[in-house]
């Protein structure tokens, strides 16, 4: 599959465009500039020998289909992990996230000009690293890109299973690393249908997964967990209310709705990491709810708001919801 891939990216108007670039590179050569390049190639080979004497897994980087395609995309992402030619890579990094495939869904996603540049990294879970990236246009985006090479996903297979959206769940690794990133980008695109506080997603491509950005020049937004509100009431009714569509109009329940996963942005609470996010047909949905209820209710006492469990949750499950309609967009969800 990942040589179908590849040859699907050097197609076409892609062979043409590398064409007309190395014509373009013979016409501006000089003495300086042809040892410039000599010296990065030569980076370059060393940096690649070094990769695959260290670790067999890079082997693949020797072959002249993917050195092709590394340089074509390099000068784009060292922002994400520092600057210079090859002394920018932290190998630790590189070894959890740069894999083959990874690299080629970048590739793919930079030449469709959903990604431009990869910037830096913003956040770093167990399943993912968020890098800020920009667009062909170049506004800001989170690129998000689930690890490929461990085994996290396999305690999330409870998740998934009883989902109706994915049957015929296969238990390889890579399997369960994909459906994911595509549960995720589903349960997205649903929960902003029906007008809730969430990342708008912007594109996919196997293992990444690219939003909005939620942040300003310097970083990204903080969790809710690392500031004080000065409005916590409010912040806990817009939550409740997010529960309740979430579940009365969308079908769907977070199944981690805490503090960890819920970013302070422009003075509200925005609900981020719905990749667990089941439907209400799942066989766990009601224990994740009543889970997800509980949670707010203990950041909300916390914040000196006095609320039970049992008066959540009748507001998440009869909170009169009849003003709220569903946002048509131009895409059809999956």
């Amino acid at each position: 599959m990942a040589k179908d891939n590849w040859d699907e990216l050097h197609d076409g108007k892609h062979n043409r465009f590398n064409r007309k670039s190395r014509k373009k590179k013979h016409r501006q050569s000089s003495t300086s500039r042809d040892l410039d390049e000599a010296y990065a190639s030569s980076e370059e080979d060393k940096f690649l020998s070094n990769l695959a004497s260290k670790q067999s897994t890079y082997g693949w980087m020797k072959e002249d289909r993917y050195k092709r395609m590394f340089r074509d995309i390099e000068n784009k992402i060292q922002g994400a992990m520092g600057t210079g030619t090859f002394d920018w890579v932290d190998r630790r990094v590189f070894d959890q996230v740069f894999d083959r495939l990874t690299l080629m869904s970048l590739y793919k996603l930079m030449k469709t000009g959903v990604i431009d540049t990869l910037d830096y990294p913003i956040a770093r879970g167990k399943e993912a690293h968020v890098f800020h990236g920009t667009n062909i246009d170049g506004k800001s985006v989170a690129v998000k890109i689930f690890h490929t090479s461990n085994a996290v996903f396999k305690n999330l297979v409870q998740y998934i299973e009883g989902d109706p959206r994915f049957g015929g769940l296969r238990r390889r690794h890579r399997d369960l690393v994909d459906i994911w990133v595509r549960k995720e980008h589903r349960n997205l695109s649903r929960l902003s249908r029906w007008g809730l506080n969430v990342p708008k997603p912007l594109g996919i491509h196997k293992n990444v997964l690219v939003m909005e950005y939620l942040g300003h020049e310097t970083g990204s937004s903080p969790k809710l967990r690392e500031v004080k509100v000065e409005n916590p009431e409010e912040v806990v009714d817009d939550l409740l209310n997010f529960l309740a569509v979430a579940w009365q109009k969308s079908n769907l329940v977070h199944g981690d709705f805490s503090p960890f996963n819920i970013l302070w942005h422009r003075q509200r609470a925005v609900v981020i990491d719905v990749g667990q996010a089941v439907v209400q047909g799942h066989p766990k949905a009601e224990e994740f709810l009543v889970r997800d209820v509980t949670r707010l209710v203990e950041w909300a006492n916390k914040n000196a708001i006095e609320i039970t469990l049992a008066e959540a949750m009748y507001e998440v499950l009869n909170m009169n919801l009849d003003h709220v309609k569903q946002i048509e967009f131009d895409d059809e969800e999956e």
